[in-house]
């Protein structure tokens, strides 16, 4: 019979020593796991250069001259604000729904985390702010893998701890609400008040405040804008409301007054086509390009206007642009309607005088520059096959002036469509300072992109004729007062190395006889500018012309004085600013400095300018200039007129100024200025064979002078601008004759009903 093997009996001792030992080596474990995690065996860790300095992917702000953002450049539309800027209440609301112990803790919440380890995550989480902050700032979204979620939660532990010893909690606070994601490209708490509230944060109320503080627990399940989440999110903010009351931040009577208001958002989208200044942020944007390759960071590498938060200070005045904004969409909105009629008629509207091969050729050009036939062309498709889809009926959305409008109709029909549309270009400078104020490069950036204030250069009409009359009294000592005869005139074939002979001829066909020359120019008189330009000769005209600030290429011909030359509305202002500026000539200037995201000045505008004229002459042109507004073509600005309706602006200042028109109607312009602005504006559509058929309605001074005056006289109602009503200062001394004759002012039914006693060319 087999024995019995005698069971050993351990004590207690035995136990003890193998519950330590586990528990040494399960400690060790641990503290093991977390020390290679922070070397980085486990994926890498932040340095503390990074800690220092975390990758902060902050929009580039555009700020006007006047303080407010005009815009943004960005990746994540984000711009950092200081806690100081922060209100009370949206702090109190965050601490007491995201993390009650911030202020007791170091970056983990050891009670929250037992909790959560407990109750196996049924009872809420217990990430900390800290914590919340370096899964955004490090690592972003967990892993759904179990072990790996593990591992970026000790990682996110020890960069929340590290993040406390690196920071304030202040600090901490800071870094997280610019950090967040609220939706609708809103990132950042500046960024969510802006979109949501139309706020900066300091001005947020209680509610509005719990409201964003909600979202943080999942933005696109509280998102506001959405209509079925609602209720989700009313419940939600008053969760928060709740919050405060239970730690103390709120008192219930308040609370229950705040629960009680409905959702109420002042939601507006940013993005580039929105806003205002859309053309002149475009323009700076591709400034900004060329900025950058010439100005490096300290260690050479290039500048990102997209994530380095810089600050770029404007001279627009938010105030201004707004204003000139309005004026046009005030005026084209009524005189494309006048367009529209005139067309019906058109049987190959919206063009005039072309064949239908040159008709064919001008929208097979603009079928080949539109945006649906490059992505067409990304995708491989045969010419062929885009030509045909340009004639299939689609279904889009089309610019009106009523808004866009839903659609059917084919893009090459859309494209003649878009060919009707008159087209702008504006800008307002301060002549003192070279400050561009108002930059308007077309009537909505988003269906229109092309910039017609700074990029296209259009012919200038009678708005050249000042350059001419400028020289004609600087080099043959002629005066305002002068006298001149009005004639039939011709210069001869060689003379002036024109081809053939040149006899220019007074739109109305008619003759004056002895005219001042501040009459001649009031009236726009063809044969008076070209007799002016023969006395001086076309090159002292170009030397004037460039002096004056023209930067375009000028044929050396005798017709360049009816204006038979290309040059942008900026470089047009920037001439016509040296008539105001007392013959000085200051380089249009839009940037006065740009920061880097710490406040430290990378770059500051030095103004450019030269000497044109002494004041007697520039004083003597200028002169020659109040003419146009108090007897000639301009005289409109003293009444509202339109050519097709009347205004509300009734100007009795002085003002000095020139309309302009181009032959058949193409280009309308008007350049305008007092003492301390000066504005121009051009207004036609895309080809020039789109125009009005008559010279009534496709004048300047029925195209581009009222949009003048709409925005002077919003200019003159906001007192805080100072547009000034003065006269101009006149010289001490002045050595030339100005004051020739008391005009009368012209009565507005005289004008319309006999414009041709005006040359309006």
């Amino acid at each position: 019979m087999a024995q019995k093997k005698k069971t050993e009996v351990k004590d207690i001792a035995y136990y003890q020593k193998k519950f330590w030992k586990v528990f040494f080596i399960g400690l060790g474990s641990v503290f093991a796991f977390f020390f290679l995690t922070s070397l980085g065996v486990f994926g890498s860790m932040p340095s503390f250069d990074e800690l220092e300095n975390p990758d902060s992917n902050l929009a580039t702000e555009i700020i006007s001259s006047d303080g407010v953002v005009l815009g943004k450049f960005y990746r994540e539309n984000r711009s950092p604000v200081k806690y100081e800027d922060l209100p009370q209440h949206l702090v109190d609301a965050l601490i007491a729904t995201e993390d009650e112990r911030f202020y007791e803790h170091s970056g983990i919440d050891a009670r929250g985390t037992l909790r959560a380890v407990a109750s196996l995550g049924a009872d809420g989480g217990a990430s900390t702010i800290s914590q919340q902050l370096a899964k955004l700032l490090f690592h972003g979204e967990g892993s759904r893998f179990i072990l790996f979620r593990i591992v970026q939660k000790v990682k996110e532990w020890i960069i929340a701890t590290k993040l406390e010893r690196q920071y304030t909690k202040n600090e901490i606070i800071a870094l997280y609400l610019n950090r967040a994601d609220f939706l609708n490209n809103a990132v950042g708490i500046r960024s969510a008040s802006k979109i949501y509230f139309q706020k900066e944060p300091r001005d947020l109320t209680i509610e509005e405040s719990a409201l964003l503080v909600g979202m943080l627990k999942n933005p696109r399940y509280y998102n506001p804008r959405k209509e079925s989440k609602k209720e989700l999110v009313l419940n939600r903010r008053n969760t928060v409301l709740s919050q405060m009351v239970r730690n103390n931040f709120l008192e219930p009577e308040a609370k229950a007054i705040l629960e009680k208001k409905p959702i109420e958002l002042n939601f507006k989208a940013e993005s580039h086509t929105d806003g205002i200044a859309t053309y002149f942020r475009e323009y700076l944007r591709n400034y900004m390009k060329k900025w950058i390759d010439e100005n490096k960071k300290p260690d050479g590498t290039d500048y990102n206007i997209y994530s380095d938060g810089l600050k770029i200070y404007t001279t627009i005045d938010s105030r201004m642009q707004t204003y000139a904004e309005e004026a046009v969409d005030e005026h084209l909105k009524n005189l494309q309607v006048e367009f529209f009629k005139q067309q019906k008629k058109n049987k190959n509207a919206p063009f005039y005088r072309i064949s239908e091969e040159e008709t064919d050729k001008l929208m097979s050009r603009a079928m080949k520059n539109s945006e649906r036939w490059r992505m067409m062309k990304l995708q491989d498709k045969s010419d062929e096959e885009i030509i045909k889809s340009f004639d299939v009926k689609t279904e889009m959305k089309v610019f009106t002036w009523k808004g866009e409008r839903d659609t059917i109709m084919t893009p090459m029909d859309s494209i003649r469509y878009y060919k009707h549309f008159l087209r702008t270009g504006m800008i307002s400078i301060e002549p003192e300072t070279g400050q561009i104020k108002a930059w308007v490069g077309g009537i909505n950036y988003k269906h229109f992109q092309y910039d017609h204030a700074g990029q296209g250069a259009r012919q200038v009409g009678s708005t050249f004729k000042p350059f001419v009359y400028a020289t004609a009294i600087a080099e043959h000592n002629m005066s305002p007062c002068d006298s001149i005869i009005d004639s039939p005139f011709t210069i001869p074939k060689g003379r002036h190395n024109v081809t053939a002979n040149w006899t220019p001829r007074n739109s109305t066909g008619e003759y004056r006889g002895m005219i001042t020359l501040k009459k001649a120019l009031a009236n726009s008189v063809n044969t008076v500018s070209a007799k002016l330009i023969d006395k001086t000769g076309p090159q002292a005209v170009v030397d004037m012309a460039h002096n004056l600030g023209v930067t375009a290429e000028i044929p050396v011909q005798p017709s360049i004085a009816l204006g038979a030359v290309e040059i942008t509305v900026q470089d047009m202002v920037a001439a016509f600013s040296t008539f105001a500026n007392k013959g000085i000539y200051i380089k249009p200037q839009f940037i006065t400095r740009i920061e880097d995201k710490n406040g430290n000045v990378l770059f500051e505008t030095i103004p450019e300018s030269h000497d044109v004229l002494n004041e007697d002459i520039s004083y003597a042109v200028v002169k020659l200039m109040e003419g146009v507004t108090e007897s000639g073509t301009g005289t409109r600005l003293r009444w509202g007129g339109a050519g097709f309706r009347n205004y509300k602006y009734s100007f009795t200042n002085p003002i000095a100024g020139k309309t302009g028109t181009t032959q058949n109607n193409s280009d309308g312009w008007f350049m305008g200025f007092v003492p301390n602005l000066c504005t121009g504006i051009w207004v036609g559509c895309e080809d020039r064979s789109a125009r009005f058929s008559t010279t009534h309605m496709g004048q300047g001074a029925t195209m581009a002078l009222p949009i003048w005056g709409l925005y002077m006289d919003k200019c003159y109602k906001d007192g805080k601008l100072n547009v000034s009503k003065e006269a101009f200062e006149r010289p001490k001394n002045l050595s030339i004759k100005v004051d020739c004759y008391k005009p009368a002012v012209v009565d507005s039914l005289d004008f319309d009903q006999d414009v041709k006693e005006f040359n309006i060319n």
